[in-house]
C-alpha cells in the first residue's frame, strides 16, 4: 500500500510533464477558423475615401482573393505592408478591411505608404471583423472563387508564409475550375 501511495504522485507528475510536452508541439500562431469551407460572412463596408467603392463580401467571387485585415494603428501591419506591396506588384488580388478605426486614418496611412489593395472598405465598428472571427490585426483570409474561406493566416505574411503556405494555396485555387 505504501508503494502505491509513493507511485501515485510520481504518476501524476509524469502525466503533467506529458501534457506539457504535447502542448509544446502546438503552434500558437495557428488559430483554427470556424469559417474554413464556409462562405465569407455577409458584409458591405463603406469606402475608405470619398468617391471610391467600398467592399462587399458579395463581390468577392469569380477568382481567388486575399482579404487582409489591417489598421493604421497596428505595428505588425506596418511590418507586413512591404510584403503586401510586393504581392500586389506580382498581380496577387488583395482586398483590404480597415478594422476598428475611422476611414480617414486608414486612407491617410495608405496614401503615405502605398496601397496594395484593389479595393478596401472601412469596418469602423469592427462588426465585419467580429463576424469573420478576427482576433486582431493583421489577419488574412484566402477566399476561393465561390466566396468560401479556404485559409486563415493570423499575423504577418512573411516571405516564408507566402512561399510555403499561401502561394501554393492560391495557385491551387486558381487552377480549380
Amino acid at each position: 500500500m505504501r508503494r502505491l501511495l509513493f507511485l501515485l504522485p510520481v504518476a501524476v507528475f509524469l502525466a503533467v510533464i506529458a501534457g506539457f510536452m504535447a502542448g509544446l508541439r502546438h503552434d500558437p500562431s495557428v488559430l483554427p477558423s470556424m469559417l474554413i469551407g464556409k462562405p465569407l460572412p455577409t458584409f458591405a463596408l463603406a469606402p475608405m475615401r470619398p468617391g471610391e467603392q467600398g467592399l462587399a463580401s458579395a463581390e468577392l467571387t469569380g477568382e481567388p482573393v486575399m482579404v487582409n485585415v489591417f489598421a493604421s494603428w497596428c505595428a505588425v501591419c506596418k511590418e507586413e505592408h512591404p510584403m503586401l506591396m510586393a504581392l500586389r506588384s506580382q498581380g496577387v488580388k488583395i482586398v483590404g478591411l480597415d478594422w476598428r478605426e475611422d476611414a480617414g486614418a486608414g486612407a491617410r496611412w495608405l496614401e503615405a505608404n502605398g496601397d496594395p489593395y484593389v479595393r478596401a472598405g472601412n469596418d469602423a465598428s469592427g462588426r465585419a471583423g467580429i463576424d469573420m472571427g478576427v482576433s486582431g490585426a493583421p489577419e488574412t483570409f484566402i477566399v476561393d472563387r465561390q466566396g468560401r474561406v479556404r485559409y486563415r493566416q493570423v499575423g504577418e505574411i512573411t516571405p516564408e508564409v507566402w512561399s510555403q503556405t499561401l502561394a501554393p494555396l492560391m495557385a491551387r485555387l486558381r487552377a480549380e475550375s
